[in-house]
């Protein structure tokens, strides 16, 4: 599994959330977050990192918003590449589907977490591309 990429304060968070089953890292600097793993559209291997998401039923919301950049992150670009994906939220590891929300509910599920994370508004007002927002739907 690749960390090589993350910065270094990333790459703990994640190494503490597998230690401890997300005892030590679910709830970071105030707010939740998972673990993604996705495949890696030129390697194949897997990739995994965390990210703050949002309940939405029994499935989770995320966004791909790289801080506002003008490209999409490479997590991004991979489970659009292939959207079978592996998540981990806390103790809870299961298999996903992830579809991008282009429709009437995104609305609602960017402003749901732009009230667990409010930089995302500022992210949005960053770039000129529309941020995807991100349902993981359980298999």
């Amino acid at each position: 599994m690749s960390t090589s990429t993350l910065p270094d304060w990333a790459a703990e968070h994640m190494k503490n959330y597998l230690a401890t089953d997300g005892e030590d890292g679910h709830i970071w600097r105030g707010v939740p977050t998972l673990l993604l793993t996705t495949t890696g559209r030129k390697s194949g291997e897997p990739r995994m990192l965390p990210l703050i998401y949002g309940k939405h039923g029994d499935d989770v919301v995320i966004i791909a918003s790289k801080g506002g950049h003008t490209d999409h992150p490479s997590w991004y670009v991979n489970l659009d590449a292939n959207p079978a994906v592996e998540v981990q939220v806390a103790a809870d590891k299961f298999s996903a589907t992830a579809i991008t929300i282009t429709d009437e509910r995104r609305q609602a599920m960017w402003d749901a977490l732009a009230e667990i994370w409010p930089p995302y508004i500022e992210y949005q007002e960053k770039t000129t591309r529309q941020i995807p927002v991100v349902l993981l739907q359980r298999n």
